[in-house]
């Protein structure tokens, strides 16, 4: 496969957050981008800044739950810069509530979207690294597709499903070695994520943590392109919440679950909202969400390393005994 600063790269989702992070980051490389996600406005003004740090870039507005508009995009990709050697699936929304409390059309649409888009994506994707003899397929999971989470099945239950299929996919592909598949396990992120999914639970959501930087996130995304790892953790306390739920995953799990219920969400009433899980929202058309204010990233940091230290001391300790 050829370097980032010569492969063509598509990227979902890469209107905010993550998916916009990324995109600048090929950019600056000089990679040709095909930037994808359901806001036009937000990809033209998108590909504009990616045009002037030197990036030929190709814009198409689609939804990735539709498995047709996905397989367009691959084609136009192919036609304009004749082939694709990078396929980013970050395209992701949220809904926050009770399992119980959220409709069964909005939990089935976060699935089809953070799932099912993966799914239209690789299956876009892959013919085309087939046909050249390689290509990168890089799903963007999260710390939550290894481990568990309340208020936010859906979500949860789709990043295990995109770690499950890309470890499928791995398998499927050895029959072609230039072909890789990636999965990047990032844990909170500083991006408007957090403000701009569905939320049922009556409380302002807040990110758990010490949300990264989303530049970090694309960096390890750029890293894989050039140099494929089966998996790759992003922060330092992701790692950390990794490590406890392997040792001890009962009290990690209560642990867990009496922090994300005190830190995930303020104290601020919030109106139900569907957010952008059925249609993009006209704002939030940017890199970060405003979220590392260094007191409160300092506090939850303290706050979810001790608990992460406290559930792997005790595990040592019951193993000693």
């Amino acid at each position: 496969m050829p370097r980032p600063d010569r492969s063509v790269v598509v990227i979902t989702g890469a209107s905010s957050g993550v998916g916009r992070a990324t995109a600048h980051a090929f950019a600056r490389r000089g990679a040709c981008l095909v930037l994808v996600a359901r806001r036009d406005w937000a990809l033209q003004e998108l590909a504009a800044e990616c045009r002037g740090e030197g990036a030929d870039v190709l814009v198409r507005a689609a939804d990735v739950t539709d498995e047709q508009a996905v397989s367009q995009v691959a084609r136009a990709a192919v036609a304009r810069f004749g082939r694709i050697d990078v396929w980013v699936n970050n395209a992701a929304v949220i809904a926050y509530g009770r399992l119980e409390e959220v409709p069964g059309e909005l939990w089935r649409r976060v699935v089809e979207t953070n799932l099912f888009g993966s799914y239209h994506g690789a299956r876009a994707a892959l013919p085309w690294f087939r046909e050249q003899g390689g290509g990168v397929l890089v799903n963007v999971a999260s710390i939550l597709g290894k481990t568990g989470a309340p208020y936010q099945s859906a979500y949860v239950a789709s990043k295990h499903a995109m770690r499950a299929m890309g470890e499928c996919i791995r398998q499927e592909v050895r029959d072609v070695p230039g072909i890789s598949v990636s999965t990047v396990l990032p844990g909170p992120i500083d991006t408007p994520f957090f403000a701009s999914g569905a939320n049922l639970t009556g409380r302002v959501v807040t990110p758990p943590g010490a949300p990264v930087d989303a530049r970090r996130v694309a960096a390890a995304i750029v890293r894989c392109a050039a140099h494929p790892r089966r998996e790759v953790v992003v922060g330092a306390s992701t790692r950390l919440g990794l490590l406890g739920n392997r040792l001890a995953p009962g009290l990690t799990e209560r642990v867990s679950a009496r922090l994300m219920d005190r830190t995930h969400f303020s104290d601020e009433r919030a109106a139900p909202t569907e957010g952008n899980v059925r249609s993009p929202r006209d704002r939030e058309a940017r890199i970060d969400g405003g979220w590392r204010a260094p007191s409160r990233t300092r506090r939850r940091a303290v706050i979810v390393g001790l608990a992460g230290v406290a559930a792997v001391g005790m595990t040592v300790k019951a193993v000693r005994a």
